[in-house]
C-alpha cells in the first residue's frame, strides 16, 4: 500500500479505528451484564460455555485468518469479520435459551477473531514499522477507551433496558465501519503462488481446542488428573507433533516453522505469553479483593479498573509517538515490565481500596509502556509477506497465555485458600461453631468458604436472620474468611509478578534491530542476515 498518500492512509486508519471500536465495545459492553443475562435465560451451569466458546472460536479464527489474509489480502477479511460479528450479535440478541446463546456466541467469536487480528495486521500494511508504532499506540488507546465505556454502559443498559439491546445497540456502528472499509480500504491482488494449508489448519484448530478446553476445565469442571483432562492434554500434544510434520512439508504452511528460527520472534512470542498470563492474574482476581475483602459492589468494583484503563490509554499513545520518533523500542518493553512487576507487588500487599486503585493505575502505566512493543518487534523482524501470519501467531500466544494463566492462577488460588483456611481453623483464631444450635451451625459451615464473600447480599440477609447471640460468631467467621482470602490473593499476585519477571529476563536477550522506515525492505528471516544488517548500519544491540 505504499502507493497511497499520507492523507489516504490516515483516511483508511479512521475506517480501521471504527472497525476496532465496533468489535471492542461490543465485547466489553456485555462483560458486566452477561451473568444476569444468563440467569434470565436459565442454565447458569452452562455459563462458562458462553465465555469459553467465544474464546475458542476467536482464537482459532485469529490464527487461521493470518495466513489467509497474506494470500487474499486484508480487505475481504475485514469486511467478512464485520458481517460475521454483526450476524452473531444480532442472533445472540434473539436467543431464547442458553443453548442458542452458546451457538450464536460462537459465531460472534469467529467474527471477533477475524476482525481484531486483521485490523492490527492492516496497520502494518499501511505503515512501515517506524511510523507504525504511533498508530499501534492509538489503536491500543481505542481498545482501552472501550474498556472504560463498555462495562459502565453495559451495567446501566442491563438495569434499564431489555438485555437484547446490549447486542443490538452498536450494530449501526458496524454498518458504518463496513461502508468505510469497503470504500476506503484498497484492494490487493491475490498471491497466486500461495496455496491453502488445509491439513495444517485442521490439525492446528483441533490442537488449540484441546489445549484451551483442557486448561479451561482443569481444576474446575474436572480434576487435573481426570481422564477427561489427561485426554485433552494428550490430544493437544499429539496434535502439535503431527502439526510439525505437516508444516515441514507444506508448500504454504498456516504456521511456518521458520518463524521460530528467528530468536527475536520466538522471544517476543514467549514474552507476550508470559505478560498476558500475568496481566490476567491481576485483572481477574482484583475483584476478589475489592468485593470479597473490602465489600464493594460489582459496579463499584468496575470503577476501580478505570484508572488502569486511563493510564494505559495515555501511555500507549505517548509510547507510540516516542518509538516513532526515536526508533528505539526495547527500553519501553523493559521499563513497562518493571512497572508491571512493581504494581503486582503493590497488589500483593494492598490493604485498602485506595491502594487497589493506585496499584491498578501503576499497572496501566506498565501495560501502556510495553504491551504493543512485542507485536512491533515481530512485525519488524519479518518480511512484509509474512505480516499476517506473524501478527496472528503473536496474538495466538497472547491468548494462550491469558487462558492458561487464568487456569494456573485458579488452581493456585484454590489450593492456597484451602491450606490457609485449614490453618486458620486449626489455630486459635478458628471459629467455634459449638456455640450455635445445630441448624445455625450447619448454615455457617456451608458458608465456610472465602468465595462466599463475593455474595454480599446473601451474607447480609443471613446476618439479619441469625439470633442475636450468634451474630458475634458470624462476624468472627467473616473476619477469618477476609484474612484467608486476602492472604491467598497475595500469593496469586506474587505468582503473576514472577511470570512477568521471567518475561523481563527474556527481554534482555531480545535483539533490538532498527525499525524499518519502509515496507519495501524485506528483512531476512535468518539471524545472520539480521546481524550483518546491524553491523552495516552500526547500530548498537541492546
Amino acid at each position: 500500500m505504499n502507493h497511497l498518500t499520507q492523507k489516504q492512509k490516515v483516511t483508511v486508519m479512521i475506517a480501521l479505528m471504527a472497525a476496532m471500536f465496533f468489535a471492542a465495545i461490543n465485547q466489553t459492553l456485555v462483560s458486566t451484564a452477561m451473568p444476569r443475562i444468563v440467569a434470565m435465560l436459565g442454565g447458569m451451569e452452562y455459563y462458562s460455555w458462553v465465555i469459553t466458546v467465544f474464546m475458542l472460536m476467536s482464537t482459532i479464527s485469529t490464527v487461521l485468518v493470518g495466513k489467509l489474509s497474506d494470500i487474499y489480502g486484508r480487505k475481504p477479511f475485514l469486511l467478512g469479520g464485520i458481517v460475521i460479528f454483526m450476524i452473531g450479535s444480532f442472533l445472540t440478541g434473539l436467543s431464547a435459551d442458553i443453548y442458542q446463546m452458546i451457538i450464536y456466541r460462537a459465531i460472534q467469536g469467529v467474527g471477533a477473531g477475524v476482525l481484531m487480528s486483521t485490523t492490527v495486521t492492516a496497520v502494518g500494511d499501511l505503515f512501515a514499522p517506524r511510523e507504525r508504532a504511533k498508530w499501534t499506540g492509538i489503536m491500543m488507546a481505542i481498545f482501552g477507551f472501550s474498556s472504560i465505556l463498555g462495562p459502565t454502559l453495559g451495567g446501566v443498559m442491563i438495569d434499564h433496558m431489555d438485555w437484547k439491546w446490549l447486542f443490538w445497540s452498536f450494530l449501526p456502528l458496524g454498518i458504518v465501519a463496513f461502508v468505510m472499509i469497503w470504500r476506503m480500504f484498497p484492494k490487493t491482488p491475490r498471491v497466486t503462488t500461495e496455496s491453502i494449508d488445509y491439513w495444517g489448519s485442521l490439525v492446528l484448530s483441533a490442537s488449540i481446542v484441546s489445549l484451551l478446553l483442557g486448561f479451561s476445565w482443569g481444576g474446575n469442571k474436572y480434576a487435573w488428573g481426570s481422564a477427561q483432562i489427561v485426554g485433552l492434554m494428550s490430544a493437544a500434544v499429539i496434535g502439535i507433533i503431527i502439526l510439525i510434520f505437516i508444516e515441514r512439508k507444506a508448500k504454504s504452511p498456516v504456521l511456518p516453522l521458520s518463524l521460530f528460527k528467528n530468536s527475536i520472534v520466538t522471544i517476543s512470542f514467549v514474552v507476550g505469553f508470559l505478560m498476558n498470563a500475568g496481566m490476567m492474574g491481576a485483572m481477574i482476581y482484583l475483584p476478589f479483593f475489592v468485593q470479597g475483602v473490602e465489600g464493594l459492589t460489582p459496579t463499584q468494583s468496575g470503577f476501580v479498573n478505570i484508572p488502569m484503563s486511563l493510564t494505559m490509554i495515555i501511555l500507549s499513545t505517548l509510547v507510540g509517538r516516542w518509538i516513532s520518533k526515536s526508533g528505539k523500542y526495547k527500553r519501553f518493553g523493559l521499563i513497562g515490565m518493571v512497572v508491571m512487576i512493581g504494581s503486582m507487588i503493590m497488589l500483593a500487599n494492598m490493604h485498602s481500596v485506595a491502594m487497589a486503585v493506585a496499584s491498578m493505575a501503576v499497572f496501566g502505566i506498565g501495560l501502556g509502556l510495553s504491551m504493543s512493543v512485542f507485536t512491533l518487534t515481530v512485525q519488524n523482524a519479518l518480511p512484509p509477506n509474512q505480516l499476517g501470519v506473524a501478527t496472528a501467531t503473536s496474538t495466538l500466544f497472547r491468548n494462550l497465555g491469558g487462558t492458561i494463566g487464568i487456569a494456573i492462577f485458579g488452581s493456585v488460588m484454590n489450593s492456597v485458600m484451602t491450606r490457609n483456611l485449614d490453618k486458620a481453623m486449626g489455630s486459635g483464631s478458628g471459629v467455634d461453631l459449638s456455640q450455635a444450635d445445630p441448624e445455625t451451625a450447619a448454615q455457617l459451615t456451608q458458608l465456610m468458604d472465602p468465595r462466599t464473600l463475593m455474595n454480599q447480599p446473601l451474607l447480609e440477609q443471613l446476618h439479619a436472620k441469625l439470633p442475636e447471640q450468634v451474630q458475634p460468631l458470624f462476624t468472627q467467621m467473616i473476619d477469618m474468611l477476609h484474612s484467608v482470602l486476602n492472604d491467598s490473593l497475595s500469593t496469586v499476585f506474587l505468582l503473576g509478578a514472577t511470570l512477568v519477571a521471567v518475561g523481563l529476563v527474556l527481554t534482555f536477550f531480545l535483539k533490538e534491530i532498527p525499525l524499518r522506515t519502509s515496507n519495501d525492505k524485506q528483512p531476512s528471516s535468518s539471524e545472520d542476515a539480521l546481524d550483518n544488517k546491524q553491523k552495516l548500519q552500526s547500530v548498537d544491540v541492546h
